[in-house]
């Protein structure tokens, strides 16, 4: 963390700038106590695109989406074996 004062800040901002765009925490102090805390303004959310996730979701075969549920984990889902609330 970069800490400086008002005077020091005036005379170097675009150097600032530039420590804090590369991410580090520039911190400008009136005397020894710290006022301003300098950081990059985000340029929003980033959208996803098509295809983005490509690579990075596991690959799930056929069978996990299209083979026949358990007998038991279907009683429960047609309310079968439901436990009467109290």
């Amino acid at each position: 963390m970069a800490s400086v004062t008002i005077h020091k800040a005036k005379t170097n901002l675009s150097k600032l700038i530039a420590r804090a765009e590369a991410g580090e925490e520039v911190v400008i102090t009136r005397g020894r106590d710290p006022v301003v805390r300098l950081v990059p303004v985000s340029t929003g959310k980033r959208r996803l695109g098509f295809g983005m996730l490509k690579g990075k979701v596991a690959d799930l075969p056929d069978e996990f989406f299209f083979a026949p549920l358990p007998e038991e984990e279907l009683r429960l889902w047609e309310g079968e074996d439901e436990v009467p609330l109290r």
